[in-house]
């Protein structure tokens, strides 16, 4: 989580001003990629911000802060602390909270969650990272022989015994079997540990997910990919499709976990549930202005040609969408700045028979396809 595009568009429904001061907290921030990813995204925009970090290792705060200090980043206050203590800590309100790849690991990932939720302002929001239990099917069978395999030789020695079991599976072991899981094969020794001998790791469902943010007074706002949770994405038989179209939306998500099968992490934007957010943008308003969530993926514009269809292949599935006559040229004409107004405007311009609607049906198909793989996200101008 964390890209200000993405945040702006789920959380604030693309009204977020960062010319605005705004307060960050980088909660279990490691070795600093989403406090730096932050800091770096609110810096190139001049924002009054600030972005709090907390670690209980110190090993990893003297590399996340080697990273700022490498970057002159200035707008990161670094604190030794736990989730568990944020209460009561005077760190104050956050307008928006990171949490990848920390609830699951607490001993009590409900007590951790609702610490975080009880330092959101009024009007913010979370992205988190939790595993997926079905794309990591193998893992925790990995794990009971590697306690069943403890000498008591230590981490280095557990580590070497790791990787001699991985080398040793049968075919028919369901960890072999999954093509979803690659931690261990690079790395060094830090992959096997974390993958096979960590002291607590647990796994969610869409359903749990939903279950705990709950229980801590909080909703989902939005799982990322969207595609990867939309059921048409990997069905076309139109009766089974039929049985599932108007099933609530988190009921279609658990409904595409399952028939995926290889989520491996859910990435997920949650609000208090107490304080409902805006929805996203319309892809229908002349007024926003669509982005390209990276700059890479300017190069879509080359490869999607008149009437063409857009492919991108995610642990070992491929989603296709077709994409629009105009895909290039608009996709061409998307900078972060422009209207989408002044999109059709210009295209008006060399074909005056493209009115309001005619454009307006084709962007919404270009951004199903481009929103859907996460790539194309909307906000208003800071001017309104």
């Amino acid at each position: 989580p964390s890209h200000l595009l993405e945040v702006n568009h789920y959380l604030f429904g693309g009204r977020r001003d960062f010319s605005e001061p705004f307060r960050a907290l980088v909660a279990g921030g490691g070795t600093g990629d989403g406090a730096i990813m932050l800091a770096q995204q609110l810096a190139d925009l001049g924002s009054p911000a600030e972005v709090v970090y907390i670690d209980v290792a110190d090993a990893s705060r003297a590399v996340a802060e080697a990273r700022a200090k490498a970057r002159g980043l200035a707008n990161v206050d670094f604190r030794n602390m736990s989730i568990l203590d944020l209460e009561g800590s005077n760190l104050g309100k956050f307008d928006y909270i990171d949490c990848c790849g920390v609830l699951h690991h607490l001993e009590d990932p409900k007590a951790g969650l609702a610490a975080l939720a009880g330092m959101l302002a009024e009007g913010g929001g979370m992205g988190a990272m939790v595993y997926g239990e079905l794309g990591r099917i193998g893992v925790y069978h990995m794990q009971a022989m590697m306690g069943m395999l403890d000498d008591g030789g230590g981490l280095a020695a557990q580590a070497s015994l790791a990787r001699r079991l991985c080398e040793k599976l049968p075919k028919t072991n369901w960890f072999r079997r999954n093509p979803f899981v690659a931690d261990h094969l690079s790395g060094g020794d830090a992959g096997l540990v974390d993958l096979f001998l960590h002291a607590r790791d647990r796994a969610y469902r869409v359903g749990e997910i939903a279950g705990l943010a709950a229980a801590c007074g909080l909703t989902v706002a939005a799982f990322i990919e969207p595609a990867r949770y939309a059921p048409e994405s990997y069905l076309n038989d139109a009766k089974l499709l039929a049985l599932v179209k108007d099933k609530p939306w988190l009921e279609r998500c658990a409904f595409a976990e399952l028939l995926a099968g290889n989520m491996r992490t859910h990435v997920f934007y949650l609000a208090k549930s107490e304080n409902p957010i805006p929805p996203p943008p319309r892809p229908d308003d002349p007024r926003v202005v669509p982005c390209l969530r990276d700059a890479e993926d300017r190069a879509l514009a080359e490869k999607t040609g008149p009437g063409g269809a857009l492919s991108a292949t995610i642990d070992g599935f491929e989603f296709r969408f077709a994409m629009p006559p105009l895909a290039a040229a608009m996709i061409s004409r998307i900078d972060g700045k422009r209207r989408l107004g002044d999109i059709h405007r210009e295209l008006a311009e060399a074909n005056p028979e493209l009115d309001w609607d005619a454009f307006a049906g084709q962007f919404a198909q270009l951004y199903a396809g481009l929103n859907g793989l996460g790539k194309l996200l909307l906000r208003y101008p800071w001017d309104g």
